[in-house]
Parts: structure tokens; C-alpha cells; sequence
């Protein structure tokens, strides 16, 4: 399928249901449509040195992150120096309310061929989907976490432990990267009343999500160890679009 195809399917999905739940097998290649996913081993690699997330009022011990901001507007997709991540409690009502310092992502993974694919995919898609006067270059800020989530015998690991919630931006992308040791963590999207409007589990590496922020909601349940002896983990790389004005 063309970029130009792979985008436009998505974007009616997205339309049409405020959503929607990619395959790995189908997102993989609409990815690489946008450039190259040489370094993915390496990109993949690099969730296993993420820093522990001390900020998590519940007290969990089960997060894992890093974070990294960029800017996309008529000079392309540039990273900017980094910056906390801050939302308000009308969104994060369990962490919000407080500048969060989270160690930066890599310079080589952000600088990388899988991340840039990854943004240049982001940016056409949510364009696409994004209302503008013709002509008009738009701006976006845009915000990038890697997140681990431990799975123990003693503590669950909570991917949304704020519950269902929407993050304050325009579009999400929550992409897989890899799960091992893990059951659950199913991905639920309701309407802004919190009627349920699907639900599905990322599985496999690339299984993805994308999020129309300003329509839906979405949250994850626990995840917990197959086998409680061994460590699980569940990681994923969010990806958040707000236009800026």
C-alpha cells in the first residue's frame, strides 16, 4: 500500500470512529512507507535503560521512562531542548499538577531513523486529520515517552494508573515495542460520557493505537506476570501531537 493509501484508510478510521486499533502486520509497513526502521533492534534495545519514574503518587515502583519534546512547523521536525512534561489535574488527576523532570531519550535514538519514520508518519496522518485553511503550514508541539511497565507477584504494573483519561493534546500514537511475561493490559477507548466504544490488546511489536484526544478517552488495565517467578514488562513509545497557535 502507498503512503498515500496507508494514510488515507487510517484517517477514515480515525474520522469516522475517533480511534483505531492498527496491526503490527499492517502498521509495520505503513511505518517503513515514511522512511527506514534500519535501527529498530537498537531502538527496541533502548527501553532496557529507562530511568524509574519517581513521581507516581499512588507510590507504584512499576514505571519506567524517558521523555523528549520536538517541535514541527514549516522548518520540518526538530528536537528542542529538554523540558518536563506537566499536565493539569483536569487531566492527570492522580500525577498532575507538577513539573516532571524524566531523564531525555537517547541522542541516538531520538536522532534515529525509526524515531524520525515514526514522526514523519505522525505528522501527514494527524494533518490529515487535523481541520486548517488551505495553504496553511501548522505547528505542533510534540511529546515522546518511552515507558516500561514491570509486571511482579507483588505488584501489578499499571500502564494508565490514572484510569480513563484523555492526555490534554490533539492526537496520540501508543505504539508497541515488545511485552514478555505478561498477561492483560487491554486498551480500552470510550466517548467523552465513558460509553465504551471498543477494546483491544497491543500484542505484538507494532501493534498500535491512535488516539483522537479531543473525542475519546482510553485507559489500560493491569498487567500482570504469566509465571509470577519471572519479571514482566510491557513497553510501549506514546507519541502526542498539540497544535500550536
Amino acid at each position: 500500500m502507498s503512503p498515500g493509501a496507508a494514510i488515507a484508510k487510517l484517517a477514515r478510521i480515525v474520522a469516522d470512529q475517533g480511534y483505531a486499533f492498527v496491526p503490527g502486520g499492517e502498521m509495520r509497513p505503513a511505518l517503513a512507507s515514511f522512511g527506514s526502521l534500519a535501527d529498530w533492534e537498537e531502538f527496541a534495545a533502548s527501553w532496557n535503560d529507562l530511568g524509574l519514574d519517581t513521581y507516581m503518587a499512588d507510590g507504584g515502583r512499576y514505571r519506567k521512562r524517558r521523555h523528549a519534546v520536538f517541535g514541527a512547523g514549516p522548518e520540518g521536525i526538530r528536537r528542542k531542548p529538554h523540558q518536563a512534561h506537566y499536565q493539569s489535574r483536569d487531566y492527570n488527576k492522580l500525577n498532575g499538577g507538577i513539573a516532571r523532570w524524566f531523564d531525555p531519550i537517547l541522542p541516538e535514538i531520538g536522532a534515529g531513523p525509526t524515531m524520525t519514520t515514526i514522526l514523519s508518519f505522525c505528522r501527514v496522518l494527524f494533518e490529515r486529520l487535523t481541520k486548517a485553511p488551505p495553504g496553511e503550514v501548522l505547528r505542533w508541539h510534540i511529546e515522546i515517552h518511552q515507558f516500561r511497565i514491570e509486571a511482579r507477584a507483588t505488584e501489578p504494573g499499571q500502564p494508565t494508573p490514572e484510569g480513563m483519561h484523555q492526555d490534554g493534546v490533539d492526537h496520540v500514537l501508543v505504539l508497541l515495542i515488545g511485552r514478555r511475561n505478561v498477561a492483560e493490559g487491554v486498551t480500552a477507548v470510550a466517548d467523552l460520557a465513558r460509553r465504551t466504544l471498543g477494546s483491544f490488546t497491543l500484542a505484538q511489536p507494532f501493534d498500535s493505537a491512535i488516539v483522537d484526544d479531543n473525542r475519546v478517552m482510553h485507559g489500560v488495565t493491569p498487567v500482570l506476570p504469566e509465571n509470577p517467578s519471572e519479571p514482566g514488562f510491557r513497553d510501549v513509545l506514546v507519541v502526542t501531537f498539540r497544535r500550536e497557535f
